[in-house]
């Protein structure tokens, strides 16, 4: 039994042992990006896009519009890696902070039913969209190049 709790204590606090700590975001008032990463099923990858450009994108470009997102930008690698490390989509997503990045906006809800009235078509393709993907990641991307001197 001691052995065992040594074990599992060992195990949780192992990741801090190892830990290098994330890169300092920038302060309060400063762009904040995000890259989402997406792997699809094997053979989907069109039907994956299809459905982000129609039922997800327009959210995003109203984002920029609005000021609450500097940026967006789609992009896909140009050569294939193992499977395991492989990714088929990442949007990088510049916000105006990381409030903005971390808080739910309370207009999307309406800015759906206004994008998409038909809200069951919209739904039945977002679930679909959801079906075919086999993982997504978010990370917080800090930039730490030196200043020019």
């Amino acid at each position: 039994m001691k052995t065992l709790l040594s074990a599992i204590l060992f195990l949780v606090s192992a990741p801090a042992l190892f830990a290098q700590g994330a890169p300092p975001q920038g302060s309060a008032n400063t762009p904040y990006v995000m890259e989402y990463y997406y792997k699809v099923q094997w053979g989907h990858q069109q039907e994956f896009l299809n459905l982000f450009l129609k039922n997800h994108y327009p959210l995003l470009q109203k984002g920029v519009e609005s000021g609450h997102m500097l940026s967006v930008k789609i992009e896909t690698p140009a050569n294939h890696m193992t499977e395991d490390s492989r990714w088929d989509y990442r949007v990088t997503i510049t916000f105006k902070n990381s409030t903005v990045a971390t808080t739910s906006d309370p207009a999307e809800a309406d800015e759906v039913k206004k994008l998409y009235p038909d809200q069951a078509a919209y739904q039945r393709e977002e679930q679909r969209r959801f079906e075919i993907l086999l993982a997504h990641w978010d990370i917080p991307v800090s930039n730490i190049t030196p200043p020019k001197k």
